[in-house]
């Protein structure tokens, strides 16, 4: 039949490049209207044709000891690049440190840092999986201490102080009064045993901020700031009694042990020598 006016016996063909748009409805037939063939697309290696049509450059990426050959758009970004790592490693681009003569900038383009063909990129970083394979062995091992340190042996089971103890209570150890709290006496408290199994008393000079510990042979006068710590625990058997350690030095030679100390005063001491309030 006779073709209508204004039609052309013959279509056009759009040429492709990078981002090239379609053409007519006709672009791509043979004037006698049998479909032409396109062209073959550029393939990417490794997944996906996104880039199909845009300048590639070839990289050789290196993670883990593990090398993987790319075909990467050349106009992508580091960014972009990070993606495409992601879904050969499995690592997150949170997790990756990629390098290309220095870090890689995630905003620039691979053209613009003068990326070539045969380029080496370099990736640090480990998967979540790895993270977690390392801290489980390092969680289960904090673990097994605390559960050590909950399994310790009791201080009045200890040998040190068990021969102390042994004695048993002091005939005139100052009486003591379980589940209360009271404030320091106006007396020195006295009756108690040192490390020695001497007697021993304590005296609290409030007004001269200091703690008098006197025994048969000596009294000592500890400015209260010289105690960097107070250590306490009960007695077993008589729960009514501590032991009480003050803490002279850096180790734990410098502990000066006081025995059977009446548990109402407990809280009193360890607040009076550690300077949070004053007992009147």
């Amino acid at each position: 039949g006779a073709e209508e006016p204004g039609m052309e016996a013959e279509a056009q063909e759009l040429p492709l490049g990078c981002g090239g748009g379609g053409g007519s409805p006709a672009a791509g037939r043979s004037p006698e209207g049998e479909e032409r063939r396109q062209p073959p697309q550029a393939s990417v290696s490794n997944g996906g044709d996104e880039d199909s049509g845009r300048e590639l450059v070839e990289l050789k990426v290196i993670w883990n000891k593990n090398k993987y050959d790319v075909k990467f758009c050349l106009d992508s970004t580091g960014a972009e690049l990070k993606q495409k790592i992601h879904s050969l490693t499995g690592l997150p681009p949170a997790m990756q440190k990629v390098m290309f003569k220095g870090l890689l900038p995630e905003e620039k383009t691979l053209r613009e840092i003068k990326v070539t063909n045969g380029a080496k990129i370099m990736v640090v970083g480990s998967t979540i999986n790895d993270v977690l394979a390392v801290n489980t062995p390092k969680e289960a091992a904090q673990q097994e201490v605390k559960a050590e340190e909950n399994k310790k042996e009791p201080l009045c089971r200890q040998k040190q102080h068990r021969k102390v103890l042994d004695k048993g209570k002091p005939d005139d150890v100052m009486p003591s009064v379980k589940g209360v709290q009271e404030r320091l006496p106006t007396v020195p408290l006295s009756g108690m045993y040192n490390k020695s199994g001497g007697k021993v008393r304590l005296t609290f000079k409030l007004e001269q901020d200091q703690l008098w510990i006197g025994t048969k042979e000596r009294t000592e006068k500890l400015p209260m700031g010289s105690i960097k710590n107070v250590v306490s625990e009960p007695i077993e058997g008589h729960e009514d009694y501590h032991m009480m350690a003050f803490q002279l030095g850096p180790t734990e030679a410098s502990y000066y042990w006081v025995y059977w100390v009446p548990t109402q005063y407990v809280d009193a001491i360890k607040d009076t020598v550690l300077g949070k309030w004053q007992y009147f």
